[in-house]
């Protein structure tokens, strides 16, 4: 599913959307992949919204080298802070590094009437307001 695809409604808020400038921090927010909990993000690239989940192609590791910084200090490309792979925002295919041929694992986003909403899907699911403390993300 792409932004485009997404329907104004039915998303989850995540944030306002001032609250993501223009290749600047990522936000950061806890989902449940397959029922696992995982870190995802939300960057502005470009004058466009793309996430992805938190989770380098080459090794399952977050990206992350401080909370929520994600791209490299040209503010070009998203690197992974662990083993220095690069990813193109625009798509998450890795561009350089040992990703080889991999991509991030993108999530639907969009932004309606000043608001950041992401949109869950069959895999991808918000972790429960009320989940027991065993199926929150740490």
């Amino acid at each position: 599913m792409t932004v485009a695809d997404t329907p104004a409604g039915g998303g989850e808020a995540l944030c306002a959307a001032t609250a993501i400038e223009e290749r600047g921090r990522a936000w950061v927010w806890d989902v449940l992949e397959y029922g696992r909990p995982v870190r995802a993000f939300a960057l502005r690239f470009d004058g466009r919204l793309r996430a992805y989940l938190n989770r380098c192609a080459h090794v399952a590791a977050e990206m992350d080298w401080q909370p929520g910084e994600f791209l490299d200090t040209d503010r070009r490309w998203i690197v992974c802070s662990i083993h220095g792979a690069s990813y193109e925002p625009a798509d998450g295919r890795c561009v350089g590094g040992p990703c080889g041929r991999g991509r991030l694992t993108p999530l639907a986003v969009r932004e309606h009437d000043g608001q950041v909403y992401w949109y869950p899907s069959r895999d991808i699911q918000p972790v429960p307001f009320d989940a027991p403390a065993s199926e929150r993300p740490p």
